[in-house]
């Protein structure tokens, strides 16, 4: 199991798409990792891993890690919140989702700081036991979070005063966004700590854990404003990993 050491360089598990893919003369299922991610958690001071899905091992992989990046992707299963897919749903991405769940179970369970980006958020609200709004243009009647295929949204989010994020980022962000889900019922124990001039819920975090937080914004973009890839890794630098033990445990049913 990791130990994390102050000074030492932390070691990242990012998870990774599994799609189709090109290269040379082939076109196959390849596990992808958009470059920002990995840029953004090396320039923080991390070294990162990528963790592409797979059928077991998950808990063998947290307990050698010293941080969990649940990195953004399509949408989460509608199955996994017990409710059936809208038309406009993506197709599910059953080993992807499989994966991340066991993933995410395993790092809350060892109090491992964890930081989800986009999909990711939405995954830990899930895994907690939430609900997603399945097409959020019909719940606020606009296009702003996703306005065009491979735009992103700009929106400035307002931040709950005291929050782990508000810390980090004060009482207001500009934000890059691209998502037509969204938090529609929170899950087990998690805090809203950020939202858009609409009301969603752009970011929630897990009190009492040194760093468990969500973002529905895609902070790997931009590269003028990293804190919080800065503030996950100084975490993940700082709080040594022990044992699972059945009073830490937030895994859900």
């Amino acid at each position: 199991m990791s130990t994390a050491v102050s000074g030492a360089r932390p070691l990242i598990g990012i998870t990774s798409y599994l799609d189709q893919a090109a290269w040379g003369v082939w076109r196959q299922p390849a596990a992808l990792l958009p470059q920002t991610y990995v840029e953004a958690v090396t320039r923080a001071g991390g070294i990162p891993v990528l963790l592409p899905p797979q059928e077991s091992g998950a808990r063998e992989l947290v307990g050698r890690l010293d941080g969990l990046l649940v990195s953004g992707g399509p949408d989460v299963d509608p199955a996994r919140y017990r409710e059936s897919a809208d038309p406009r749903t993506g197709a599910p991405h059953t080993r992807r989702d499989a994966w991340e769940f066991a993933l995410l179970h395993a790092a809350l369970d060892a109090d491992l700081p964890v930081f989800g980006v986009c999909r990711g958020m939405q995954l830990l609200n899930v895994a907690l036991g939430g609900r997603l709004v399945q097409h959020l243009p019909d719940l606020v009647g606009d296009q702003r979070h996703q306005p065009a295929p491979a735009v992103f949204g700009e929106l400035t989010v307002r931040i709950r005063p005291g929050s782990l994020l508000g810390g980090v980022l004060g009482g207001a962000a500009g934000v890059r966004c691209y998502h037509h889900q969204a938090v529609a019922g929170l899950g087990r124990g998690l805090l809203p700590s950020a939202w858009s001039a609409d009301e969603t819920v752009e970011a929630v975090e897990l009190p009492g854990r040194a760093f468990v937080l969500g973002v529905q914004w895609h902070p790997e973009t931009n590269p003028d404003d990293l804190r919080l890839f800065d503030a996950f890794v100084t975490a993940s630098r700082t709080v040594t990993t022990g044992p699972v033990t059945a009073d830490r445990s937030v895994t859900a049913d």
